[in-house]
């Protein structure tokens, strides 16, 4: 099973979104299935086979979450940053201020899903290979 070390391994190659789907490629070979990104704080939950999970704790001070979402300005800011215009914590910022709560990454579906606070799908795109 994969652990957060290796994780954080993968991730110190990732300078802005443009490298996230070799991100991807190291997290398959690792095992992930898939991940949970919290906006408002940071955390990330790991998933691999057999319900086996690791946290990574909180990155950043507490972001406070839109209750409403804008998708239409959520997906300019997503582009941006998957064109390596923004860093990480600024992408994070700009979600909150569109109402994403969180986003889910299916490795097994190829899938990047955006959820507001009440929990609805706001995007899902599909993950380059």
């Amino acid at each position: 099973m994969f652990t957060l070390e290796q994780i954080k391994e993968a991730h110190s190659k990732v300078q802005s979104g443009a490298d996230f789907p070799n991100y991807i490629q190291d997290l398959i070979i690792l095992g992930v299935k898939g991940y949970d990104t919290f906006v408002n704080n940071g955390n990330v939950e790991y998933y691999g086979v057999n319900n086996y999970t690791v946290s990574a704790e909180e990155r950043y001070p507490e972001i406070e979450v839109a209750a409403l979402p804008n998708k239409e300005r959520f997906i300019e800011f997503l582009v941006m940053h998957q064109s390596g215009q923004t860093d990480y914590l600024t992408f994070c910022n700009h979600a909150a201020q569109c109402g994403i709560a969180k986003w889910r990454v299916d490795i097994i579906e190829m899938t990047c899903t955006y959820y507001d606070k009440s929990g609805n799908e706001i995007l899902i795109e599909k993950i380059p290979d």
